[in-house]
């Protein structure tokens, strides 16, 4: 089975040389939420995906995967 995905956030994440643990740590999540995100087993509520973007100082469009080919 494929698996669709959503978002970049492990992408930016290691762009920026940042880790899981520092996301969760930052947003005061849960660890295993933010890895389910980054394998995309699950996706963050779009206003999560507005607070990550602002503690990794990029544009919320960046953690998403364009739907133009």
């Amino acid at each position: 089975m494929d698996r669709h995905i959503f978002n970049r956030i492990k992408a930016v994440l290691a762009e920026k040389g940042k880790t899981n643990n520092w996301l969760a740590d930052e947003l005061n999540m849960n660890r295993t939420t933010i890895s389910k995100w980054c394998r995309n087993e699950m996706q963050p509520r779009i206003e999560t995906l507005f607070q990550i973007a602002k503690v990794l100082e990029v544009d919320v469009r960046e953690l998403l995967v364009s739907t133009k080919e």
